[in-house]
């Protein structure tokens, strides 16, 4: 079976809708009649389009995969779309695949002006409608997920967070973005994670400083622990030295993809008492009796 309509745009059968997507908004540029005055130029962008609006859509996509050039009666899409004997591509495309056609593909393009409005603005434009920008997250609602309202171009916009999002991972917000003649692109968020005073985070492990008394080093105790989901009490053994590491086993961050906890880890920090607050008799038996070593 052939992939002439993939081959249009020079992406595999296989590509993913960005791909398609990047690949488009590439040939657009280069052949779009405004910038590209050669002859065929203007056929080419025709093809590039009607073989894009095709392929962007998941319906008419899976249509052509699974009966490929036989819709156009076995010739290549390249040699369909130049032998239309001057009819509108997009009438004949509608009724190929149903519906309601594709955006206003126009007939007759004998300006760029007239191309542009035939088209809706999808000829090279799209590429500029995504906005890019930096979104400060609560280290918590990181970890947990949530609704979080930023301001962009003075509107309030509500985003989900997804629990479990790193540093550095971008959220794609759609049709919040530029604007051009009717057509709205994404506003593509990347994600700053705030500073934690509480924890440090590893991938999806936690890491967190207690401090203890050094009764409770020395003799055990049970302790309350905050968590990003809940209260719970820990058992600290006996003979717990500074910096020793309690594992709480799926207290950390839920992995989004495959919903698996991490863990907490305790790190203990022994507090010594002040001499001058403890009594007397009792500080003279601890300078006698405790080991130097």
């Amino acid at each position: 079976m052939s992939n002439s309509l993939y081959d249009t745009l020079g992406v595999a059968k296989n590509a993913s809708a960005d791909e398609i997507k990047k690949a488009y908004r590439r040939l657009a540029r280069q052949y779009h009649p405004d910038i590209n005055k050669e002859a065929g130029a203007e056929e080419k962008f025709k093809e590039i389009n009607a073989a894009y609006e095709i392929l962007n859509d998941e319906k008419k996509r899976a249509q052509y995969d699974r009966y490929g050039d036989s819709m156009f009666g076995g010739q290549s899409f390249h040699d369909f779309s130049r032998n239309t004997g001057g009819a509108d591509i997009n009438d004949i495309l509608k009724n190929i695949f149903g519906g309601g056609g594709f955006g206003g593909f126009g007939g007759g393009f004998s300006s760029s002006n007239n191309f542009r409005s035939g088209f809706g603005g999808f000829g090279g434009f799209e590429e500029d409608l995504d906005l890019q920008a930096s979104v400060k997250i609560p280290f918590e609602k990181g970890i947990l997920g949530g609704e979080h309202t930023i301001m962009m171009n003075n509107e309030q916009i509500k985003i989900k967070i997804p629990h479990g999002i790193k540093d550095g991972e971008k959220l794609r917000i759609r049709g919040k973005g530029k604007n051009f003649q009717g057509q709205k692109g994404d506003l593509i968020l990347k994600v700053e994670l705030q500073k934690s005073q509480e924890y440090e985070r590893e991938d999806d492990d936690l890491y967190k400083k207690v401090e203890i008394s050094l009764k409770t080093a020395l003799f055990g105790d049970k302790i309350s622990i905050h968590t990003p989901r809940k209260e719970v009490k820990v058992t600290i053994p006996p003979n717990s030295k500074n910096n020793q590491k309690i594992r709480l086993k799926g207290y950390g961050v839920q992995n989004r993809k495959t919903d698996l906890y991490g863990d907490m880890y305790l790190i203990l920090n022994v507090k010594l008492p002040d001499l001058n607050t403890l009594d007397p008799e009792f500080v003279k038996i601890l300078e006698e009796k405790l080991p130097k070593e």
